[in-house]
């Protein structure tokens, strides 16, 4: 089985959540539960997905996606992600995440947005 571990940075406001190799429905529900409690315990005005390792993604992991984006909306926050593979942003697209989520090549300018 892959690598199913998610790991978290926190930079000031900014939470970074760096995503395994698979990002399904098996680990999708640890995400969330994760990010519910980092999000309720902290301020976060940016939260930043790096897709750096991660090769495959379903609906899941899309929904989850919009879930944050909603979130992280109402609160008044925004939301980017980084390192994508070209999969990935596919995956994205035909999502509908691409267009409410801004994509960036490096960590740093995703922090930044």
């Amino acid at each position: 089985m892959a690598d199913a571990s998610f790991t978290y940075e926190a930079k000031g406001q900014v939470l970074v959540i760096h995503l395994p190799r698979e990002l399904d429905h098996h680990n999708c529900r640890n995400l969330l539960n994760e990010t519910d409690l980092l999000l309720s315990e902290n301020y976060v005005a940016r939260l930043v997905f790096d897709f750096g390792r991660t090769t495959f993604m379903d609906s899941s992991g899309i929904g989850i996606l919009l879930n944050r984006y909603k979130q992280m909306s109402r609160s008044g926050g925004t939301m980017t992600y980084y390192g994508a593979s070209r999969q990935i942003v596919r995956i994205l697209h035909i999502g509908g995440v691409a267009k409410l989520i801004r994509g960036f090549e490096s960590k740093e300018a995703a922090m930044k947005g």
